[in-house]
């Protein structure tokens, strides 16, 4: 036998003994138990009388604390103010566009800090006045100067509306309401808890 001959059939040998332990490694967890700090996925029938949206979740009802009317008919329905245990409050609701055509947002929602406007129409320009503690407060920025608010707003289509938030210090919990104003905005009272 050659020396050539050899070492090939010690190289099929190698590669076949390679691959039947990556086979062996690669079947030996097949019947191991899941592991108890991986959640296991389950899927529930949905119970009698629930709608079933296919991938969307259903909506909470949700709770009306003020609308505030605005030009050419938008309006800003706020649903909730919910304070943290970080400092924060934050304020959810749905900007609609009540009239039959589109309306192009004005960019004065935003408000006219520097900082605010190089990142594009927002809510930015909201404030929170606390007559009582005799203080404003301006939606929070991030340390890129961003508003911790709903960004990107360029148009909202006829009869359409998009969830909106806005985040601001909170006031302290002596206050128990605050005068919320959004430029172009009428201002409302907000009750806090």
């Amino acid at each position: 036998m050659s020396v050539q001959y050899v070492m090939n059939r010690r190289k099929s040998v190698a590669v076949v003994a390679v691959a039947s332990a990556a086979l062996l490694v690669g079947g030996c967890g097949a019947e191991e138990k899941p592991k108890a700090d991986k959640p296991v996925a389950t899927t529930a029938a949905p119970q009698q009388g629930e709608a079933t949206q296919g991938s969307q979740p259903a909506e909470e009802p949700t709770e009306t604390l003020a609308v505030l009317k605005g030009q050419k008919g938008l309006e800003l329905t706020i649903n909730s103010t919910e304070r943290d245990a970080g400092g924060f409050l934050t304020i959810k609701g749905r900007l609609s566009n009540t009239s039959g055509s589109a309306v192009v947002l004005s960019s004065k929602m935003r408000g006219d800090e520097t900082e605010v406007v190089k990142h594009g129409n927002s809510l930015g320009g909201a404030t929170l006045v606390d007559s009582a503690g005799k203080k404003r407060y301006y939606v929070l920025r991030d340390t890129d100067g961003r508003p911790l608010t709903t960004s990107a707003l360029d148009s909202l289509g006829p009869n359409k509306s998009t969830a909106v938030f806005m985040q601001f210090p909170a006031p302290p919990a002596s206050t128990t309401e605050v005068s919320f104003q959004l430029p172009t905005f009428e201002p409302a009272t907000l009750k806090l808890s």
